[in-house]
Formats: structure tokens, sequence, C-alpha cells
């Protein structure tokens, strides 16, 4: 015999007996919730409704499943034209929802629960020590204390969901604690100020300061709220929350920010990241007007506010900052010097961020191995001060240094190394994980293994949704952008630098790669050379001007158009005037000791003289890239990518010339072919000699096993084999492992 319940509340019974023998079968409200998928088949049953999967996904989450929301939701819907509108305004307090909650819920409640349900609606999470705090000794001295409401609630099945397998956290259900909330403003409005503010006491004792910091706003104490977000400052830096600071910021009257120093400071900071720059500088003035009118010492009102204490120093990071985004280098050292000095013993955050903007200055200017060493140690300084996400964010620009000096493989394990550091952690430093991954994606792609590129790309794609890029933001859309330009979708590429552009912010990088200059590029590629040419009268770029590395991407950029414009007119002088610019910055590079400028210099050299029909001189300059460069193999992408458009009528680009003269084909046997192996190949050969298996080596490289297939089979294609075995003994013939 079969015996069937059905019941809101659980029957009087033995159920964890029967549990226990295996003779219950349990169907409780999780199961009874709608699948987004049974939504949409409940609504293609409805008559006068018709809602898109978007629409029907939004529902779906509004209502979390629950028939009877749905029910009335489509009561509400029948015959509407706003049906987006309506399913985003969708709450607990729409008038069929109410009444139903009203009438067969919350009315059928005791007083004592009733009471419990109304006052606890203001929380957003529920635990019994935190209800018995927030509902005060009346609920305990009842002998209903929160535990055992609780248990009651869950029990009863009154709309509250179990948020661990313990069960010492709850919520309840949306729509449900919509109706309670908006019913308790309707019946006891006076509370609520008194309700929120015992749970910003509860929670600021337990540590949890974002809830303590959001209940004391919503209580309207602002001065709390304005004291517990000048403590929590130092924890907001270290996990770079900075919407979440700037939401409370714009929930404060202006005039408690303004009595704080520390959060002027931070509006200051909120202004810069949003790119208003030029109102940055008066809350600073403002920040050190206050700091200078407070007592000193114990009877100052932030004794004990540690952000208090570096402020001046931070007030000297954000103008080193701010001069760096006006392009004032000396602006930016003696401010960055400044916070140093203000450093207060053991503030390795200061540190990091000063010796960072002495970095960023030395990129600026060109002197890459000044850069490199100040950015090394700002980076050891953010490491120090425990500031995970920014000292990996720190570790995407050393790698970009240790690509300017031609040094990509140095860039590539860097970034790896970041990243197995970062995997460590999870989720709290996603946004510093995608940062790794775009800057991943930008290595792929010049080596040419756009596979692994996408996947970088995309990976970034989903870490933005749990943390999502601020400054740095911008990247994605860049490195994304190459990537269609690698795969030859050109237009799409456009589209991507379009998005990227708003999105950049000055003070935070050097600008050494300008996006318009980016899309000259592409332009160039396409043979549009009157955008081009627009791109370089807009942007005042010409022939005259003096090398110097801020301008150097912009005539590196200007030289491919000259040359384009020499193929197009052979008689036109433009690859004479080519030469002439680039010479001049051989010379700039020289002086300053950039290798990578060098490189890049003299292949685009070896392309102007192959233009001019002169190609012994060009294989002079390529070779001279092969001897002295340290990765030379490494800047094939430069010929790969653009050589095809410059070379067009010879049909053969420099270093294809170099490589021909010095191996003729017919002498040529598989251990040579090594040479012809892209970076990445390398790297997946050398691991292919050890005795890691396949999908092991495709997660020490951070690619998919497809892509280590696709690797693979590149790599025994270009050697001539078809096994492991014999890949790897060319590869130890030949040297390489």
């Amino acid at each position: 015999m079969h015996v069937v319940i059905s019941t809101r509340a659980d029957p009087i019974l033995q159920l964890s007996r029967l549990r226990a023998r295996g003779e219950l079968v349990e169907v409780r409200a999780a199961d009874l919730r709608f699948t987004p998928e049974e939504t949409a088949e409940y609504f293609r049953g409805v008559p006068g409704v018709d809602l898109d999967k978007v629409d029907v996904d939004a529902l779906s989450q509004r209502t979390e499943g629950w028939i009877a929301a749905l029910q009335l939701a489509g009561v509400s819907l029948r015959g509407r034209s706003d049906v987006a509108e309506f399913i985003a305004r969708f709450a607990g307090d729409d008038r069929y929802i109410l009444d139903y909650l009203l009438e067969e819920v919350l009315a059928q409640q005791p007083a004592e629960i009733r009471s419990f349900l109304l006052h606890s609606a203001i929380l957003d999470q529920l635990s019994g020590p935190l209800c018995d705090a927030v509902l005060g000794t009346s609920a305990a001295s009842s002998g209903m204390r929160g535990d055992n409401m609780l248990a009651v609630l869950e029990r009863e099945n009154l709309f509250l969901i179990p948020l661990d397998e313990k069960r010492r956290w709850y919520r309840y259900h949306l729509l449900f604690a919509e109706m309670l909330h908006a019913r308790l403003l309707s019946e006891e409005p006076e509370l609520m100020p008194l309700l929120h503010g015992r749970a910003s006491l509860w929670f600021a004792e337990q540590g949890m300061p974002s809830e303590a910091i959001g209940h004391a706003l919503a209580a309207r104490n602002f001065d709390r709220a304005a004291h517990l977000m000048e403590m929590a400052a130092p924890q907001i830096r270290r996990d770079r929350s900075d919407a979440l600071f700037q939401g409370w910021l714009k929930d404060l009257p202006r005039e408690s920010v303004r009595r704080s120093p520390v959060l002027t400071v931070f509006q200051a900071c909120n202004l810069m990241t949003a790119g208003k720059l030029d109102d940055v500088e008066p809350y600073l003035q403002e920040a050190e007007r206050t700091i200078a009118a407070a007592p000193i010492g114990a009877e100052s009102p932030w004794a004990e506010v540690a952000e208090f204490q570096r402020l001046p120093a931070t007030i000297a990071i954000y103008r080193a900052s701010m001069a760096q985004a006006r392009g004032d280098d000396a602006g930016t050292v003696e401010y960055a010097q400044q916070a140093l000095a203000l450093a207060r013993p053991g503030d390795h955050l200061t540190r990091g961020a000063a010796s960072g903007f002495l970095g960023l200055s030395a990129w600026a200017r060109g002197d890459i191995s000044t850069a490199l060493s100040t950015f090394t140690a700002s980076v050891a300084s953010l490491r120090a001060a425990d500031n995970v996400i920014d000292e990996l964010g720190g570790t995407v620009v050393l790698a970009d240094l240790w690509r300017s000096a031609a040094r990509p493989t140095k860039a590539r394990q860097l970034l790896h190394s970041a990243l197995k550091t970062a995997q460590t952690q999870g989720l709290p430093v996603a946004r510093a994980m995608a940062e790794l991954h775009v800057a991943l994606s930008e290595l792929d792609c010049e080596s040419g293994d756009l596979d692994s590129a996408r996947l970088h790309i995309e990976t970034a794609a989903g870490l933005q949704e749990h943390a999502p890029l601020t400054e740095s933001r911008y990247r994605w859309f860049v490195a994304s952008a190459l990537l269609a330009w690698a795969e030859g979708a050109p237009e799409r590429a456009l589209d991507l630098l379009e998005q990227a552009e708003p999105l950049y912010r000055r003070g935070f990088f050097p600008n050494v790669r300008p996006i318009p200059a980016l899309r000259a590029r592409i332009y160039i590629s396409q043979g549009k050379l009157l955008d081009a040419g627009d791109w370089a009268h807009d942007q005042g770029v010409t022939v005259t001007d003096q090398p110097n590395f801020p301008n150097e991407f912009d005539h590196l950029t200007l030289v491919r158009l000259l040359v384009a414009q020499h193929r197009a007119q052979p008689h036109s002088g433009a690859a004479a005037q080519a030469q002439a610019l680039l010479e001049k910055h051989l010379v700039s590079a020289t002086e300053s000791g950039r290798t990578g400028s060098l490189i890049e210099i003299r292949l685009l050299l070896a392309l102007v003289h192959e233009a001019q029909g002169q190609p012994s001189k060009a294989r002079e300059f390529v070779d001279q890239v092969i001897a002295e460069a340290p990765e030379a193999d490494a800047y094939l992408w430069l010929l790969r990518t653009e050589g095809k458009v410059w070379t067009e009528g010879s049909g053969r680009t420099p270093m294809a010339g170099r490589r021909e003269g010095a191996n003729p084909p017919e002498r040529q046997d598989p251990a040579s072919n090594i040479s012809v192996l892209s970076e990445r190949e390398r790297q997946v050969l050398r691991l292919l000699g050890g005795e890691l298996s396949g999908p092991q080596i495709a997660r020490e490289l951070f690619i998919s096993y497809n892509t280590l297939r696709s690797h693979t089979k590149h790599i025994f294609t270009k050697l001539g084999v078809t096994d492991r075995r014999a890949a790897v003994r060319l590869a130890r013939e030949s040297g390489l492992i």
C-alpha cells in the first residue's frame, strides 16, 4: 500500500526514520519549481501572451520557478504590449501577487510568526543569531528564538530557502521578500531605521563590513556608514571592490563625504576612473584642507582609521596618475617620489603604487631597462602588501615591458606563473585572471596560435561576468580586434576598436599603442589608403616630427602607410620618406637601448628596401635581426600579418629570401624544419619530449586538449613525421631538447 500526502507543512510523522529505511519519496518546493524550459512551455499555452526567450528567462528568474507566480503573471500579461517593461518591474507588490500572498499565506499565520516575517524582511540573508539581534529581546523572551523560528518557517514551507547544508543561513523567496518588505513599509515604517540599525551593528561585530555599511545606509545613519566605509577602505583597496564603494558613496549625502578626507579622496579616485580628470584635483585639495584642520594624535576623529594615516601619500599617488594622464613626465616622477617619501614604514601598498608610476614614467620615455627594474620592484611591494589583485595586474604590465624588451618568452612565463597563482585564489581575483588571459591572447596572436588566442579571449569574457574589468576593460576589445584581424575579419576588428576607444582611461597606462593608429593599420591592410591618410592628418602625424618613444607607434604606422602608397605609386617618393623616418627612429631606439623597437624598425627597413628593389640591402637588415635579437623568430608575425600587403607584386618577403638563400629546398632535411616551428609549437614539442600525457601538457600550457592536438598535428606536418617519438627524436637531434 502507498500513502500519498499533499501538504504545505511537514506532517507529524517520523520522517527521518522513513528516509533512512528508503520508505519515503519526497517532492518538495525545489522539485516543483519550473525550469526556464518548462516556463516557456507553460506560456505557450497561455492565450494572449507571447514571450520570447529573453522574456521567459527574465520571468523565470524573477519568480524562481514558482508556478503560482507564473500563473498570476500570465493573468497580468494578457493583452499587454509592454511585456519587457512589465517583467522588469514584476515584484512582490504586484496586485495579484500581493493579494495572493496576503490572503493565502500571511493572513493565515499566527501573530508571532507574522511579526517575525515582517521584521526580518529587511534582511537579504537570515540566520538565527542575526534574527535575534534584529528583532530584539521580545522574540527571545517569548521562547521563539531565531533558530527555532527559522526551523518552523522551513517546516511550514513559508518561502524560506536554505543557503547551506547545515541550515545556518537562509533567504526568503524573492517575491515573498518583496511583499513582506512592502507590507512592513505600509504598516510600521517607523521601525525601519531601528531594524536596519540593529542589523548594521550585528554585521559589524561579525567582521562583515559590506553588510554593515549597507544597513547603516538603509537606516539613514550616514555618520555611522561613513565611519564604517573609512574602516573598510584598506580591504576595499586590496579586493579592488571599486564599484561597491562607488555605490556606497552615491548613497551618502554630499556633506557626509566632504566631512571625511578618506571618502573625499575615494570620490576623486572614482572620478578619475570615470575619465573625469578635470574634476579630480578640487577633491584632493578639499581633502588636504580637512586633514590640515583636524586635531593631531588621539584627539583626531580618524586616529584609528588606517587609511587616514596613508592619505597624504595616497593623494600624491593620484597626482602622479593625473600627471601621467596629461603627459607630464616630470610631474609623474615628482609626485611618485613624493609618495615614496611620505610612505610610512611597512606601507608596501604605497611603495608599490609609487614605484609603479616611476616604472610607467620610464616606459613612456622609452627607458625600458629602468622601467623593468622599477616595475619589478613595484610588483614585489604589492606582493608584500598582500594585494594579490594589483600584484597580478602589475604582472600584466611587467609582461608588456618584457615584450618591449624583445623577450616574449619571458613575458609568457610571467603570465603563466601569475595565472597559476590566480587560479588558487578563485573568483575573488577573477578580474586579474581576465587581464592575464587577455595578455596571453595577444602573445598567442602574435605567434600565430590563433586557436589558443581565441580560447584566452573567451575565458577572459567569461571571467568578466564575475568581476567586470574597469580601467583595463578596453584591452579586451583591443585584443579581440587583433585576433579578428589575424583571422581575416578586418571589419569586425574595426568594430571592436570602435568599442575599445571610449573605454580607454588616461592616467593608468601610458598610451604606447594608440587605438586610432591600430585602426589605421587595419585600413592599410585593406588597401583603404585614403582612410589611413585621414588618420595621419587628423592626428597630426608627419614625417617631419622629431622621433621619440611616445610617437613611435604612430610613426611606424605612418611608415606602413608610406610603403603602401609607394606600392600604389612607385615614383611618389613615399618609400624614401619612410626610410628617412625609420632611420631617425633607429638612432633614437639605439641610443635608448630599446631592443623591441630596434627589431621592428629594422624589419620595416628591410621591407622598405625590398619595395625599392634592393633585396640584398633588405636581407642585411633581416640578418642583423636574426643575429642580434634575443628571440628573432618571435617577430615573424610582423612579416606574416602585414608583409603580404607590402610585398604584393614580388611574392616574397625579405625573411623568406633570407631563409631560401640559407637553406636551399633541395638540401633540406626534416631536422632543419625545427626552425619553422612557432614559439608555441616549440613549447609543445619540448613537453612532448617529457613524461607528461596529452591532457597534462594541455593543462600545463593552459589550453584545451583539442588545441594541443591541433598544435601536434601542425608540428608533425612541418617536421615530416607521423608520431610523437619521431618528432621528439628530431627535436633532440636539433638541440631543441
